[in-house]
């Protein structure tokens, strides 16, 4: 009776852990065969990606500032001469010829990019640092009760396995606190760990090893020169057994635990985007001595609960559909994409998208790529660099959000970074004041357009990142902070507004040349184009800029004569325009989409991330922004999807949000092709473009976020797009503009109770369908209401 409690209560105890876990859990039954099947790892700075193989284990390895490339002049210094010309052939309605001569002129002097493959180029490439390899010698007998799992809330990964009557363990994280890689291994049979332990990089690398220590170090190109240096080594301690060298490898056996400390580093220097001169040998082996202080168990401890600092702020609950289920991560997928319930999938994906952005974003560092930081390959898709007309915005769409706004300190500087070079850029081209980027950018700071004009004369991509640090001041109200970057809005806003003309029909001011990003229009002669002026994109990042300007330089109480300019300024620019379908333009004429479907929206940026068109407030400019997303269609790449989330939501209809969302999740299987279509999600829930972007991950975080809450420097909107499928959840820690921490819950589709912790003094609405209350806020004060406090 005694042995049957015991079994009942085991079967309790792991029934609740997994109705707990299935929100913050990815599981595999069998070894990744692709990198997005892995389980990735990372502390801001270091990555790693755990295949577990039983036979040869590969631990993909990481260093966020590890690129090919350097520093180049890659502004065409003359080519201010041809605007002008181009900007008189637009107001001609010429565009065909604007466009020939913007093409021929307007690029980038020399390679540019490298048509998106630059890592043998000056303008470099983000690259894998390299793989360990853990080549398990006894691997010729059957493996049982395989598992491989990812877990989201301690941000460890763990492969289990049975083997020769001994259950074996490995365990990877990336060290918060001490800034390496650790790799545990373990047995339940004494002394029955044999493996032979590598560190593999198939070029611009050497690999020696020595006392118990492998090193693998290298330089890679820039251009024809030399380029960044890297190093990295794996120095691993057992306990029992024995450990020798055999070549470039290490021979461990006999062992019954054995532990792996990784320690990676370039000699790139985030402060001042250059190579440093310093000893990365002394570097990296600094790393590997400190963490001999702590014990792995110790260190295992403590970044936990360093990482745990950070992903705890926001927590979302919903009901476990699934209780005692331990499907896989991707059988979960299939599952939801036949059209089965799983309302813990949604909160996965969310808590997946916050850990992403934890583990691939650290101030002082360099900001989260297209990939994060997480790569296999040496030629990364896009060179895994900085595209400025979304992709960089959108990885940093959930930080202010989701709680975690610290850690979008790396896109801030970035920016500011990206001054000088900019302020050059925007005297070659446009002979213009202030400071100009455009499409594409990487360590270096590129911000010259890009090597074709059709989609690298956008020039709104450094304005776009503006947006990133006004809305960082409008959710804390940090008034230093507004004070530091205040120079960096200025000098952003001073270069759009040089180069404003007016267009001849209405006399609006407009931008040009420019486009509305990688779209093109038919005009009524059937000219097939990009170059434009006064694209609505354009017009709208002008407003938010030139509004965000006027408000800083009065809080600050600084720079009032350029402030008037900007607000008589501000009331000339080109409107939202209202097409004859209903939909909102995207050029300043009512001109045909080439591609009616295209992935881009840019025309709804007034819509998400800026909130200049609003339900309540613009009402027949919300409709044409939801007829153009019905004439645009939900299809996309996945970023495209994940966008759309954020629009619908905006528009209140959470019904097609969360239609979005499941087609975001549709489980695609890992490739390596780019696709400009498709989307869907690979079984480690890495987001596809196709190929993996990690965008859509955070751009979609942010969209269930924003289904959620929403806000305005006026106003806090409860629950404005949830749908009928999320009647009964909790969320904690929720941010809303004007400082405050929101925090709710809801059952039957109806509100129960919301906190509000002020963080600063102020005062606000708050909304809940078509009721409110008014918030006169203290600092440091936590403010409670039920449903009926709403009126």
């Amino acid at each position: 009776m005694k042995k049957i409690v015991i079994l009942l209560l085991a079967m309790i105890m792991q029934h609740e852990l997994f109705a707990q876990r299935n929100d913050v859990t990815i599981r595999f039954s069998t070894p990744a065969t692709h990198f997005t099947e892995s389980l990735p790892l990372g502390n801001g700075r270091l990555g790693a990606m755990m295949f577990g193989d039983t036979k040869k284990e590969r631990i993909a390895l990481n260093e966020i500032s590890l690129w090919s490339g350097g520093p180049q002049d890659a502004d065409a210094d003359s080519a201010y001469r041809f605007l002008k010309p181009i900007q008189d052939y637009l107001l001609a309605g010429n565009n065909k010829e604007a466009q020939n001569l913007l093409q021929q002129k307007f690029i980038s002097k020399g390679k540019g990019s490298g048509h998106g493959r630059g890592a043998n180029d000056k303008y470099g490439a983000y690259q894998t640092m390299g793989d360990l390899f853990i080549s398990w010698k006894d691997s010729a007998a059957a493996v049982t009760n395989y598992s491989r799992v990812l877990d989201i809330e301690k941000a460890v990964a763990t492969t289990t396995f049975t083997r020769n009557a001994a259950t074996f363990t490995e365990e990877v994280f990336t060290d918060f606190v001490h800034d390496i890689t650790w790799v545990r291994l373990s047995s339940t049979k004494k002394g029955s760990i044999n493996i032979v332990l590598s560190l593999y990089r198939k070029e611009n690398a050497e690999i020696k090893t020595k006392k118990n220590t492998i090193a693998l170090m290298g330089q890679l190109p820039s251009g024809e020169d030399k380029g960044m240096q890297f190093v990295t080594v794996a120095q691993p301690t057992v306990k029992d057994g024995t450990i020798r060298q055999e070549g470039n490898e290490l021979v461990i056996e006999n062992a019954t635990e054995c532990w792996i400390r990784i320690s990676s580093v370039t000699n790139y220097d985030h402060a001042t985007g250059g190579l440093s001169a310093a000893d990365i040998f002394e570097k990296v082996f600094t790393y590997i001595e400190r963490s001999k202080q702590v014990s792995y168990t110790a260190a295992k401890q403590k970044s936990t609960a360093a990482y745990q600092l950070l992903f705890n702020r926001c927590r979302w609950t919903m009901p476990d559909t699934r209780p005692g289920s331990a499907l896989t991560t991707n059988q979960r997928l299939i599952n939801y994409n036949k059209g089965e319930e799983d309302l813990q999938l949604p909160v996965l994906y969310f808590n997946y998208g916050r850990y992403l952005l934890i583990g691939s974003s650290r101030n002082g560092l360099l900001p989260a790529n297209l990939q994060g930081l997480w790569a296999v390959e040496y030629q990364t898709p896009w060179n895994g660099d900085y595209h400025l007309n979304i992709n960089i915005q959108m990885n940093y769409w959930p930080a202010e959000l989701t709680n975690l706004g610290s850690l979008a300190e790396p896109m801030h500087r970035f920016t500011s970074s990206l001054v000088n070079n900019g302020q050059k850029t925007a005297k070659a081209y446009y002979n213009a004041n202030g400071w100009v980027a455009h499409v594409i950018s990487n360590p270096w700071f590129f911000t010259s357009p890009g090597e074709g004009a059709a989609w690298g004369s956008t020039l709104t991509g450094g304005a776009w990142l503006c947006e990133h640090i006004w809305e960082h001041y409008r959710f804390t109200k940090d008034v230093n902070f507004l004070k530091q970057y205040y120079p960096v809005l200025k000098g952003a806003a001073q270069f759009l507004q040089s180069i404003l003309i007016k267009e001849p029909t209405h006399g609006w001011l407009v931008t040009a040349p420019s486009n509305s990003p990688e779209h093109a229009y038919k005009m009524p002669d059937g000219f097939i184009g990009n170059t434009c002026m006064g694209p609505t994109m354009d017009m709208q990042i002008c407003r938010e800029l030139f509004n965000a300007c006027i408000t800083a330089s009065s809080i600050l109480n600084t720079d009032e004569q350029w402030r008037n300019e900007l607000k008589k300024t501000v009331t000339q620019l080109a409107p939202n325009q209202i097409g004859a379908k209903g939909d909102l333009n995207e050029w300043i004429h009512d001109w045909e989409d080439a591609e009616p479907h295209h992935r881009h929206v840019s025309h709804l940026y007034g819509l998400h991330p800026y909130d200049e068109i609003s339900v309540n407030k613009t009402p027949a400019l919300a409709a044409a922004a939801k007829q153009t997303l019905l004439q645009r269609g939900d299809a996309g790449t996945g970023w495209s999807m994940a966008w759309k989330i954020n629009f619908w939501a905006r528009l209140h209809d959470g019904e097609h949000a969360l239609q979005l969302f499941k087609q975001l999740v549709k489980p695609v299987a890992g490739e390596d092709g780019i696709k400009m279509s498709g989307g869907g999600t690979y079984p480690n829930l890495f987001c596809a473009h196709p190929p993996f972007q990690i965008d859509g991950n955070f751009g979609a975080t942010a969209g269930l976020a924003e289904m959620l809450l929403q806000s305005n420097d006026e106003e806090i909107e409860l629950l404005p797009a949830l749908p009928a499928a999320w009647n009964t959840g909790k969320i904690n820690g929720l941010c809303a503009r004007g400082g405050f921490d929101v925090s709710m819950e809801w059952k039957n589709g109806a509100l129960q109770t919301c906190s509000v912790l002020a963080k600063n003094n102020g005062t606000c609405i708050i909304r809940y369908k078509n009721k409110q209350v008014t918030l006169k806020a203290v600092k440091g004060k936590l403010y409670t209401y039920k449903l009926a406090d709403f009126k």
